[in-house]
């Protein structure tokens, strides 16, 4: 029997034959933007929802829900849709712009930036705590993306040596490996094997968020729900877990546009 995967948003498999179907339409708001929305009818939706995120407008609706409730609904709610485009959008900084940017975005902090010329691509740290991204003259937009991602990735992996210490004690086994991938919801995820995904925009939040997450992922192996008996866990290891919960939520949609827009110049796989 497969088991369930679990991360800070629980999933729950579609019903065998009930697969979730989408399409678009077009909304219209009162300032005459003509927004996409994708439309998503999800069997294990209980109501009509509506959505923002990094990846654009979604609509989410119940099986029996019908296209003009969507439609009205959808409607309705265009001035409360307007506010959220504006939210999420706000403060997220441009593509890296080669030879421009003066700073890159790393643990809650803005690090000067400094473009030089080397044989391979690389960001380096210098010792006046700048960065230093490295680039031959030739080195096209996707090596530069592809230069940064593995640079993000190579703090959040030594943020991870430093931390993982001080959590093992009392799980029942380590994660058996971790990944780091840019998600549209979720911060992390457990699989059935034990390894452990990771949302790489973490990097990019305060240190104390990032562990909140490793930890939420952590006790996973120990209760595979969010029961009080889980939270139990997760208090113990992280006493202001709730503190760090709530800033994911109020800054999480920067974080993950952040990432993205960094990294727009090069091919996204995740």
């Amino acid at each position: 029997m497969l088991r369930r995967l679990h991360g800070l948003v629980g999933t729950k498999r579609a019903p065998a034959g009930r697969a979730v179907q989408r399409d678009t339409f077009e909304l219209t708001l009162d300032d005459g933007q003509s927004l996409e929305v994708e439309r998503r009818r999800d069997p294990r939706a209980r109501r009509i929802k509506l959505s923002v995120s990094d990846r654009g407008v979604r609509l989410t609706l119940p099986p029996r829900a019908s296209a003009s409730a969507a439609a009205r609904f959808a409607h309705e709610h265009r001035q409360w849709l307007a506010l959220q485009l504006e939210l999420h959008t706000r403060d997220v900084p441009a593509p890296l712009l080669r030879d421009v940017s003066a700073t890159l975005p790393l643990r809650d902090a803005e690090r000067p930036l400094r473009w030089e010329r080397g044989r391979f691509t690389r960001i380096e740290s210098a010792p006046d705590d700048a960065l230093v991204f490295l680039l031959p003259e030739r080195a096209g937009p996707a090596a530069q993306a592809r230069a940064l991602r593995d640079f993000y990735e190579g703090e959040a992996r030594a943020d991870l040596a430093r931390w993982m210490p001080d959590y093992l004690d009392g799980l029942p086994r380590a994660p058996r490996r971790f990944r780091f991938k840019l998600m549209s919801s979720r911060w992390g995820s457990l699989a059935p094997d034990d390894s452990v995904a990771l949302d790489l925009s973490l990097v990019l939040a305060r240190p104390s968020a990032y562990r909140y997450v490793l930890v939420h992922e952590l006790c996973h192996l120990r209760q595979a729900n969010h029961s009080p008996a889980f939270w139990a866990e997760v208090e113990t290891r992280m006493p202001h877990w709730r503190e760090e919960r709530e800033y994911l939520r109020v800054h999480g949609s920067r974080l993950k546009a952040t990432m993205r827009s960094l990294l727009a110049t090069g091919t996204d796989k995740a």
